[in-house]
This record gives structure tokens, C-alpha cells and sequence, in this order.
């Protein structure tokens, strides 16, 4: 065989004659990074209906635990509802002595996530792949959200007239807070933060979270 006969041929393959894929769109890293949950935003900027049309889309081609695709997806914009969901959900319960969101940043954009069977494990997992592909899908379109937790979810079924259990809501908008993730050991304490303005989120080292 002659002298450098595979580093040749590897050249051949996937050298000179290799044709450059161009990137098309956002690396997911950097989505993945911009991902922040907002919990303040700019109410200059009005999300419309058309716009949560088009992250919920996303849903038809995501995963589904047993693909039972028992999710569905109630609108709200700032002239449909958002002030019905805006006094039944309470945000950065971790900074309580913050009370936010801060005056005049409040989100006027959800989607109330629900549930055509009840709530099981199956159905979380449904829940949290969609609500990070939808949320992914916003930041993609140079919007920002969060997930929503804490609601009272009987006064949110009865008032937005709901056919079926609300499971989750997800605030969408124009990110109007500072947000940056810091590294920690995994003893470290996990709550975020704020100083002089920032929004700091603590994130487990990947060495620490590889077995």
C-alpha cells in the first residue's frame, strides 16, 4: 500500500472536493442560551395572535410520549384575556421582596397550556417537550418567555371558559431584563438571583452532571 494512502484518500472524501454546508438560521447553542425565562418585558411591543399561532405550530412536529398529542393551546393576547391571566399567576417566587413583575413590565401575551386527559406522567413529559420547543421557536422569532407554574388554575379554567384542565402557562414577549447564567458546583445553591440590575442563573458544571 503506498505511503499515505488513507490520509490521501480521506482527503478525497472529505477534503478538497468536500462541499461547505452553509449554516442556514440560529445554531441551537446560542437558542438554548438566549432561552431565559423573562419575568419583565417591554410593553411597547405587542405579540399577536398570528405570532402564537406560529410558535404553537411547532407542536406538529415534536415528540410525544406514546404520541398521544393530548396538548392544546389556549391564545391570549393584551386585548383577549391577559388580564384575566395576569391575576392569577405569581412570578419570581424566589425574590419575593421584588414583587414581580416590576410595574409596567408585565407580560400581556400567554398561551395556556391543557390537557384533553388528566394529568400523569406521560402527559408531563408531553408538557415539558413542548413548552421548551415552543419557547425555543419564540426566541428564534426575537421573542422571549417563561413557563408558568404558578397560577390558580380553577379561576383560570372558569374565567377564560376553558374545555379542558389548564397545566401550564407560558408568558411570551420582548424580553426586557438582563439575564446571565453563572457557573456553580452542583453543592452549590441553585436559586437565581439579581445584583445592580442583572438576573444571574445558577447552572450545574457539565463535569459535574456526567456520571
Amino acid at each position: 500500500m503506498a505511503d499515505n494512502y488513507l490520509e490521501k484518500r480521506y482527503e478525497e472524501v472529505f477534503g478538497k472536493g468536500r462541499t461547505k454546508v452553509k449554516q442556514v438560521g440560529h445554531p441551537l447553542d446560542e437558542l438554548l442560551k438566549k432561552n431565559r425565562s423573562h419575568r419583565g418585558y417591554n410593553k411597547s411591543y405587542k405579540v399577536s395572535r398570528a405570532e402564537l399561532e406560529r410558535i404553537v405550530a411547532v407542536n406538529t412536529k415534536i415528540p410525544s410520549a406514546c404520541n398521544q398529542q393530548v396538548l392544546r393551546f389556549k391564545l391570549v393576547t393584551h386585548d383577549s384575556g391577559a388580564d384575566i391571566v395576569l391575576r392569577n399567576i405569581r412570578l419570581g417566587a424566589a425574590l419575593p421582596e421584588l414583587h414581580l413583575p416590576l410595574e409596567g413590565t408585565e407580560p400581556e401575551a400567554f398561551i395556556v397550556v391543557c390537557s384533553t386527559k388528566p394529568e400523569n406522567k406521560l402527559i408531563d413529559i408531553d408538557l415539558g417537550i413542548a413548552a421548551q420547543s415552543m419557547l425555543l421557536k419564540a426566541v428564534e422569532m426575537g421573542l422571549n418567555g417563561i413557563i408558568i407554574g404558578a397560577f390558580n388554575h380553577e379561576n383560570i379554567e372558569k374565567e377564560l371558559g376553558l374545555p379542558y384542565p389548564p397545566i401550564a402557562i407560558i408568558a411570551i414577549g420582548k424580553g426586557a431584563e438582563r439575564i446571565e447564567l453563572t457557573p456553580i458546583n452542583a453543592d452549590e445553591s441553585h436559586a437565581y438571583y439579581r445584583k445592580e440590575g442583572v438576573h444571574y442563573v445558577p447552572k450545574v458544571k457539565v463535569e459535574e452532571l456526567v456520571l
